[in-house]
């Protein structure tokens, strides 16, 4: 069973930083394509940032490019988005999800798996 667990969320000022992390378990890790996708109050969830090992893919949102960045540890099976220079706009509960057919160009919320979401605020 497919099991994504999200940390590192918070209340940070405009300007921050913050790293989340996606403890991912059950499957094979470097197979999958695997992200972030937020969802703000009122907003429909948006594909953030995406990323397949099997293909090297990644995938940025043009409002987070320049300012977000994905990795992975895949001995850890846990992936990664810093995120710097924060902006209200950026408020929102994260969600990690992952899925066995889609690569990295596919940040859509077509994914088959997610995690529960934690919550990032950006004080103005």
């Amino acid at each position: 069973e497919v099991h994504l667990v999200e940390s590192g969320g918070g209340l940070v000022q405009a300007g921050g930083s913050l790293r989340l992390s996606c403890a991912a378990s059950g499957f094979t890790f470097d197979t999958y394509a695997i992200g972030w996708f937020r969802q703000a109050p009122g907003k429909e969830r948006e594909g953030v940032s995406c990323m397949s090992s099997r293909d090297g893919s990644t995938y940025y949102a043009d409002s987070v490019k320049g300012r977000f960045t994905i990795s992975s540890d895949n001995a850890k099976n846990t992936v990664y988005l810093q995120m710097n220079n924060l902006k209200p706009e950026d408020t929102a509960v994260y969600y990690c999800a992952a899925d066995e057919y889609y690569t990295g160009r596919y940040c859509i919320n077509e994914y088959g798996n997610w995690g529960r979401g934690t919550q990032v605020t950006v004080s103005s």
